[in-house]
């Protein structure tokens, strides 16, 4: 069974939470603040935490910032109750890998879960375990990433990223398509996500961000990785 964190400080919309995961076999873990939130996710290690953005105290950006520095494999999904964009990019450049705006169907929800944790999951059944282009070599069964030997610590949602990139090597991939294949046919939300997770990606396998070799930004369609 997987562990989930629901860190919410109203307890009413915590309980539902609860008792809906628990339904579809999930072991949860509650935290009513962003500090036993913090401190509950180092002793659980839960596979995926969700964050209430509006918290006392470690408001929920700061706590998905500290749990992303310290758990790079753990899928987090933001809530807000704010439906303006900077609440989802802001949620997103800490390290967020998806977001859900108040009021939700719990469902959705669960379905959003359920496709991240698909994602995040070994591929043990595939014959050759590495990808390789120019520096980096991707281990599809620990699904880590290396740069000249030295690992990258990515989030799940940006190793799915590179895994697409080099597995498709100058292949032009518009914002909608790695909407499809990263977040799933069924993600309902802004385009701009994508762009926000390869600034941060660019951030972590480019020598020059600003002045990236490897992902290309193609004008009009979106991104490419150049062969090397």
């Amino acid at each position: 069974m997987n562990k989930i964190l629901i860190v919410e400080d109203e307890m009413s919309i915590r309980s539902f939470l609860k008792i809906n995961f628990e339904r579809n076999n999930f072991i949860v873990i509650e935290a009513e603040s962003g500090e036993e939130g913090i401190r509950k996710a180092k002793l659980e290690k839960p596979e995926i935490a969700i964050l209430d953005v509006m918290l006392p105290g470690i408001d929920g950006f700061k706590v998905c910032k500290v749990l992303r520095g310290e758990f790079q494999s753990m899928g987090i999904i933001m809530l807000t109750a704010r439906s303006q964009d900077m609440d989802k990019i802001m949620g997103l450049e800490f390290g967020a890998d998806d977001y859900v705006v108040k009021p939700f169907n719990p469902s959705e929800l669960i379905l959003r879960v359920k496709a991240l944790l698909r994602r995040m999951e070994p591929l043990e059944n595939e014959k050759d375990n590495s990808i390789h282009s120019g520096p980096f070599k991707i281990d599809t069964y620990s699904q880590k990433v290396y740069k000249d030997n030295e690992e990258i610590d990515v989030t799940p949602r940006e190793y799915l990223l590179m895994k697409i990139f080099v597995e498709n090597e100058d292949k032009a991939f518009s914002r909608d398509e790695l909407l499809d294949l990263v977040w799933g046919y069924n993600f309902v939300g802004d385009s701009k996500i994508v762009d926000v997770n390869i600034r941060r990606l660019r951030a972590k396998i480019e020598n020059d961000p600003s002045n990236p070799t490897y992902i290309e930004t193609i004008w009009g369609k979106g991104y490419r990785w150049r062969k090397s």
